[in-house]
């Protein structure tokens, strides 16, 4: 079937009940239908649909064609003497209402009491608010409305039809007098052509129209509000093929209407405001845009509803605070044309029984009625965590529910995304994270060297900085490390942007023509995060002790060779400086000579600052347990001591060291004393002959921070040494070449 749909087919003109009618029909003759056989039933919809809604059920109840019992209605209106309302006419002025005697809830509760006692066989009694019967906190009962519900437990056989709005909850004793509900929320995308005049068509096509554009902006309202809608522009111009652009107009002011006062679409274009992290930037546009798109070009329904079943509707975005998850949440709502309701996890919670939960469906109606739309629940993880986990108030496992409940009631054309960001993925739910709900999951991580010198030049042309090219290139590297050590804190586009602001301080502090130097740069970083980075002398230590660890990795013929050493680490590296080394090209068998080069690369550090210094730092503490581990394996384990003594045996776990004597273990001391001692001669005797190009490895790699394996090789050859880099792979098994490759000595 095709999407075009021939403005000849639609109707001329409509009323307001008629609408009603095409609309929900299904709806009404479901409710009928309960109410024939002695059901009560309770609505959720909008309050300005009560009214049309009963007529049209009342309507249907009296009607006795075929046999049918006829059924007569009550409306509890608050006011005595009132007459039933009548839904209002286009054009037609509302009547004055008499003034209320006492407050309304009280009216109302005395004259469904009234009802209630004197109710007689066929008589169905219709309660229009529900939720005013409510305390304040959504989740209780005033003391008449206990009263009332108490009366209806005791008259099973009073018949009633209630109505309750979409964002407000009902106590379970109020929704358990009705043993069937039906929720009426929004326009089915099917049902849209039939409430749409021919006149109103023409302002988007010639001869046919395409509903299903329409349809994404007004898929959250009601009938009766699109009716009113639409009507705004029966005065405007048909669409001229010769100004396609007037179309656009319609849908633009059309957006603007559903949207609502307090909800906006971003302006953030994921390409020219969002620097750097290109590969999640892919991911966007592979998985959520992409499709989209292409659900737009089809002509087909049948293709629309195969491509919908594709488009993921929630998504969780991951990493540490400051990356910029909220920021790429609202890119997506500016290119989808939706609007961003940015939710905190703690201001959903509520001290009042049930009052979360509320907050929680108010949320997704505002969604739904200013659809297109993308609910950005910001620290989802604040109340979406483990059921069962037994943390929290105990709120926070209602909140996951009604969450669930949530998601699992959107249509397939309804264009409502929910997006969360967390810092503890690995805390949600795991209900949450099922596909069909947060199925797809993307990580933000810290911006690496290439994304922070994007974000850098954004934020310099937003300021205004005209910053020197050394001094552009300084930031980018100074933003490399730690903000925080202890925390392990990186730099985040934040930072970046905080480090810009300063700058733009500084400059209408000094006047225009300032040049920015380094030292304007230590001084805001140091301002901005009291950021203590090593001193020069202490990087020139740690230059030294990990190109002691490259320099013995390269030169002994056991050893794994180096392939990165570095002294500002990214964001997935171990720490902030290391090294690291290829193993790809050794086995699962670890002979001798390569498990004493193991113990050599990780004293080469400590013995490097021993050589150039005079005195190793406590830094070299983890290389030490590392090469202490593996000489006691093999004394103790591998049988590559003096003794080739087992020194384990069988245990329910696994294995355990077993008890050995006095004069055993003394031994052993000695044997992984004496491994240790020769393998930091030969270190010692190596880097004492190579100190020079020890001495200019730490250099050079001072000054560019990181050297790669390019430079690597690069640097060793041009020392004259014709370093094996093992660049042929050797004949392994399948097993081994899938073995992950990397091995890192800090």
């Amino acid at each position: 079937m095709p999407i075009d749909f021939p403005i000849a087919q639609l109707p001329t003109d409509i009323s307001l009940e008629d609408a009603v009618e095409a609309v929900y029909g299904d709806d009404l003759d479901w409710l009928s239908g309960k109410l024939r056989r002695g059901v009560s039933c309770l609505v959720e919809c909008d309050k300005q649909l009560v009214t049309f809604l009963y007529a049209a059920l009342r309507g249907r109840l009296r009607d006795t064609s075929g046999g049918a019992r006829g059924l007569r209605c009550r409306f509890v209106s608050g006011q005595p003497g009132r007459a039933e309302p009548q839904p209002q006419q286009q054009g037609q002025a509302a009547t004055p209402q008499q003034p209320p005697m006492g407050t309304l809830i009280q009216l109302m509760v005395r004259e469904i009491m009234e009802m209630v006692r004197s109710a007689e066989p066929g008589t169905v009694i219709v309660v229009p608010h529900l939720d005013l019967l409510t305390t304040t906190t959504r989740s209780g009962l005033s003391m008449e409305a206990k009263e009332v519900i108490a009366l209806c437990y005791e008259n099973p056989d009073v018949l009633l039809l209630g109505f309750k709005d979409p964002e407000f909850e009902l106590p379970k004793t109020v929704e358990s007098v009705f043993a069937a509900k039906r929720t009426i929320v929004g326009i089915p995308r099917d049902r849209l052509p039939r409430v749409i005049l021919q006149r109103e068509a023409r302002k988007f096509g010639v001869e046919t129209f395409d509903p299903f554009a329409l349809y994404k902006y007004v898929s959250g309202l009601n009938v009766i509000r699109l009716r009113q809608l639409l009507a705004q522009f029966s005065d405007r111009l048909d669409f001229d093929p010769r100004a396609p652009g007037t179309r656009e107009q319609v849908f633009r002011e059309i957006r603007d209407l559903t949207r609502g006062a307090e909800l906006d679409v971003p302006k953030i274009d994921l390409r020219a405001d969002v620097g750097g992290y290109a590969g999640v930037k892919e991911r966007i546009e592979k998985d959520i845009l992409s499709l989209l798109r292409a659900r737009d070009a089809l002509g087909s329904v049948d293709e629309v509803k195969r491509m919908e079943e594709l488009i993921p509707r929630g998504m969780i975005f991951e990493g540490p605070p400051g990356t910029g998850k909220t920021y790429f949440a609202k890119a997506i709502a500016t290119a989808i044309d939706a609007t961003a309701i940015v939710v905190s996890g703690p201001e959903l919670k509520s001290k009042w029984v049930g009052e979360s939960e509320s907050n929680l469906r108010s949320v997704f109606t505002r969604a739904r009625r200013s659809a297109p739309a993308i609910v950005i629940f910001d620290e989802l993880d604040s109340f979406a965590v483990r059921r069962g986990s037994y943390t929290g108030s105990g709120v926070e496992h209602s909140m996951v529910n009604q969450l669930l409940t949530e998601m699992d009631g959107f249509r397939k054309e309804e264009l409502v995304f929910v997006i969360g960001t967390t810092n503890f993925v690995e805390s949600l739910d795991e209900a949450l994270l099922r596909p069909g709900r947060f199925e797809l999951k993307i990580r933000i991580p810290y911006p690496k060297e290439k994304d922070r010198r994007e974000i850098l030049g954004i934020y310099a042309r937003k300021f205004g900085l005209d910053l020197p090219e050394d001094v552009f290139d300084y930031i980018v590297r100074k933003t490399s490390g730690y903000v925080n050590a202890e925390r392990r804190t990186r730099f985040t586009g934040d930072h970046l942007y905080a480090i810009c602001r300063g700058l733009a301080r500084e400059k209408v502090r000094r006047g225009g023509a300032h040049t920015f130097s380094k030292k304007d740069v230590d001084e805001i970083i140091g301002d901005a995060f009291e950021l203590k980075p090593p001193s020069k002398d202490e990087e020139k230590i740690i230059a030294t002790h990990e190109c002691g660890h490259a320099l013995v990795a390269a030169l002994v013929a056991e050893a794994a060779r180096p392939d990165k050493v570095t002294i500002e680490g990214e964001e997935d590296e171990p720490s902030a400086f290391y090294t690291r080394f290829d193993v790809s090209h050794q086995g699962v068998v670890l002979p001798r000579p390569e498990v004493r080069a193991r113990i050599a690369v990780s004293l080469g550090g400590r013995v490097a600052e021993e050589v150039v210094y005079g005195q190793p730092s406590a830094g070299a503490a983890d290389d030490l347990y590392r090469a202490t581990q593996m000489a006691r394996a093999m004394v103790e384990a591998w049988g590559m001591g003096s003794s080739q003594e087992f020194c384990y045996e069988e245990a329910r776990d696994g294995w355990s060291r077993r008890r050995l004597s006095n004069s055993r273990e003394e031994a052993i001391d000695r044997d992984v004393d004496a491994i240790l001692n020769e393998e930091k001669e030969r270190v010692r005797a190596l880097l004492t002959a190579e100190r020079p190009t020890l001495e200019a490895m730490a250099g050079l790699l001072v000054e560019k921070r990181a050297l790669e394996l390019k430079e690597l090789k690069e640097f060793f050859a041009g020392r004259g040494h014709d370093v094996d880099w093992r660049d042929a792979p050797r004949l392994v098994d399948k097993a081994e070449q899938a073995a992950p490759a990397g091995e890192e000595v800090r």
